[in-house]
């Protein structure tokens, strides 16, 4: 891959790019402090490097996030892929907060919108019902799920089209290729990953003892568990030696990794400034040997009995 590919999202028309920015980081929370000026760079040097594809939620910041891509992005709407997301909802208020994501973003529609987060005993039909609804009167333009199971999956489908589903996704976290990705595969449902490098874990920047920002969300993630993220630690050393003898960063490595997975149509990666973006982006500069990749898999199955399925590396069940 010398260069960004496109890819489309179920049956949504627009291209987008295989590559795209995670805004949650730029929103201001949950990361640690975050400065306007170094968001608002990287989302424009993305776009100057080929990224065309921006995923964002209503909670990244309370909404901070949207309007920042909003500033950024303004002129430039037809050239852009616009993704976000909304928690579990009562339909009477759906397109009511669908048109508060349009103001802060700047635009009269969104080419994808996500239910961020499926609610336990919860009407998920009703919901999905209802974002049909703003699909046909053209406020988006393709609906998404985020960390669904099958059978949630299965719920909403019978009321309406899932376009593609968003799924945390990367060398640390694969419990998704036992049945989740392959349905979505079977059922024409595209797969966008998050946390596509593991929280930066995959970057190698960790050492074995750090302390991370007041703030940072991380802290509570499963992968950096006090009885998980020794095995974690020892697992990424040994992907970075694979990476020295081929003579990349880590990161590039990471990135072809996913890219040749199955399913996968597009690969979220965040980035907090303009630096980040340029490293995100050179992944693409030149192929990855498929034995090279292979190696990776080896180390990642390897890993998989010491880092527990838990549902989500959050640990969040709304």
């Amino acid at each position: 891959m010398n260069k960004l590919e496109s890819t489309h999202i179920g049956l949504i028309k627009k291209p987008l790019s295989r590559l795209g920015l995670g805004c949650w980081a730029i929103g201001g929370a949950d990361w640690g402090a975050q400065d306007d000026n170094d968001s608002i760079d990287a989302l424009k040097a993305a776009f100057e490097r080929g990224i065309t594809h921006f995923d964002t939620a209503q909670v990244y910041g309370k909404g901070h996030s949207e309007q920042l891509i909003g500033r950024a992005l303004k002129g430039i709407r037809d050239k852009v892929f616009i993704a976000s997301k909304m928690m579990y909802t009562p339909c009477s208020k759906i397109e009511k907060s669908i048109e508060t994501s349009l103001k802060r973003l700047q635009t009269d529609y969104l080419d994808l919108f996500y239910i961020h987060w499926p609610k336990r005993n919860a009407d998920l039909s009703e919901m999905m019902e209802a974002l049909e609804k703003a699909r046909q009167k053209g406020l988006i333009c393709g609906i998404g799920v985020s960390n669904f199971s099958i059978d949630q999956m299965k719920e909403v489908m019978q009321v309406g089209k899932i376009d593609a589903h968003q799924i945390c996704y990367n060398l640390l976290w694969r419990w998704a290729e036992k049945d989740l990705i392959p349905f979505c595969i079977s059922n024409k449902i595209s797969i966008v990953s998050y946390s596509s490098i593991a929280q930066g874990i995959l970057t190698g920047k960790f050492e074995r003892e750090f302390e991370f920002e007041s703030g940072d969300h991380r802290i509570n993630t499963t992968l950096f568990d006090d009885d998980v993220w020794p095995y974690v630690y020892e697992g990424v050393e040994q992907l970075k030696q694979i990476a020295v003898e081929a003579g990349r960063p880590l990161i590039d490595l990471v990135i072809h990794w996913i890219a040749n997975r199955p399913g996968i149509s597009s690969i979220l990666i965040g980035a907090r400034n303009s630096t980040q973006v340029e490293q995100n982006v050179s992944a693409f500069r030149g192929g990855i040997d498929i034995s090279i990749l292979n190696r990776l898999s080896q180390i990642s199955s390897s890993l998989q009995h010491k880092i527990p399925n838990i549902g989500n590396i959050f640990r969040w069940y709304p």
